[in-house]
């Protein structure tokens, strides 16, 4: 794989962000010790990742501290001006933290992009052009991520659809399930090497029309069928190594009425028919609440839906307020003591997140842009 020098990383000496120190056993073993020291209700709040809109760097650290949550979402309203004033807001989000929380932004360029600095090549050039320029195209986008102190991408899309109507065609890397493969491998690959890759949105909105962020797109497709469509690039993530897979609002009828996002049945095929064991993160929960669904108005049920059904991360952004960070950990708690959630799965959650943080924290150098250094191959 090739750069243009001025999109080639190098190590830049130091790092801001704390580390964990090695520990025998490695992170996953860590994080078990850390997990098992934690309260139920400091576990809880290990699980949310959560967001507030500013860019003010003094309200960022009093919130993560307040809230203990083991993870924040970039929006818009977070980046302003440069890297280097977006690299103050991560900062503030990461200071004094023992482990460095999950840093999450949507940089999937073109269409969803949160940085106004990313030029690169996104899904509608990609989806028409060889994959190797889909690896060239995230391998530098990664960088800018990583160096804007961000440590997950919520940058790849695995839905696939030929339908130019469909709201996700335009966000997709190809129209069709094998090519769409293809490139999702690529970009998967190429972004591990800097931040967290995510395949965005389990189980496919290709076959289910509808925008999720309206309503609960659905469609009657068979499991059968969809294993051998859609489920291609998300297998193809998965074996690439993808961290964090995230579910979508969308209902198979066949399979399960209820979202995905809340079905025990499609976590269950992640992980055990196509055997993902990293991280899986909701959607954004608000995007429930607006659908106007009665069932889904209340916050708090849906993240305790979420994480009994098998999430690992819930996702909130729309509809939330300062305070819904300490509301989703409070109720996710409480269903913990009333026995809605099982403690294991709380306790799995916990270090399934606790271990991404500590491999990323790990990972450790900062990357920082190199205009003069040669292309790397």
């Amino acid at each position: 794989m090739a750069l243009a020098a001025t999109a080639t990383p190098s190590i830049a000496a130091g790092d801001s962000r704390p580390a964990a120190a090695p520990t025998t056993g490695g992170p996953a073993a860590e994080a078990e010790r850390l997990v098992a020291e934690m309260t139920t209700a400091e576990q809880a709040a290990s699980i949310v990742m959560g967001h507030i809109s500013t860019s003010d760097p003094a309200a960022l650290t009093p919130y993560m501290q307040n809230t203990g949550i083991g993870g924040f979402i970039l929006m818009g309203e977070n980046v302003s001006g440069t890297e280097a004033e977006l690299r103050a807001v991560t900062d503030a989000i990461a200071a004094d933290a023992d482990v460095p929380p999950l840093i999450a932004i949507d940089q999937e360029g073109g269409v969803v992009s949160r940085l106004p600095w990313d030029d690169l090549p996104a899904s509608g050039t990609l989806k028409d052009r060889p994959a190797s320029e889909t690896t060239a195209a995230f391998a530098a986008r990664a960088a800018l991520v990583d160096r804007a102190g961000a440590n997950v991408n919520f940058g790849i899309v695995a839905d696939t659809t030929a339908d130019p109507g469909s709201f996700i065609y335009g966000r997709s890397l190809g129209a069709d399930p094998a090519t769409a493969a293809e490139r999702v491998a690529a970009g998967v690959t190429a972004e591990e090497s800097y931040v967290a890759s995510t395949m965005k949105h389990f189980p496919g909105h290709g076959a289910a029309p509808g925008d999720s962020h309206e309503l609960i797109p659905s469609t009657d497709k068979t499991l059968d069928d969809w294993r051998q469509s859609d489920a291609l690039p998300f297998v193809s993530g998965i074996d690439a190594g993808g961290s964090v897979l995230m579910f979508g609002h969308l209902s198979y009828t066949t399979v399960d009425e209820a979202p995905a996002s809340l079905s025990a049945r499609w976590h269950e095929i992640a992980r055990d028919e196509l055997g993902f064991d990293g991280v899986i993160v909701t959607d954004d929960l608000g995007m429930l609440q607006s659908t106007g669904i009665p069932e889904y108005a209340d916050p708090v049920v849906n993240a305790v839906s979420a994480v009994a059904a098998g999430s690992d991360l819930v996702l909130m952004i729309a509809h939330s307020t300062p305070d819904t960070a300490a509301q989703l950990t409070e109720g996710i708690a409480a269903a913990v003591d009333s026995g809605a959630i099982p403690a294991a799965r709380l306790q799995d959650a916990a270090e399934r997140v606790m271990t991404l943080r500590l491999e990323l924290a790990a990972a450790g150098a900062v990357w920082a842009p190199c205009d003069d250094c040669e292309p790397v191959s």
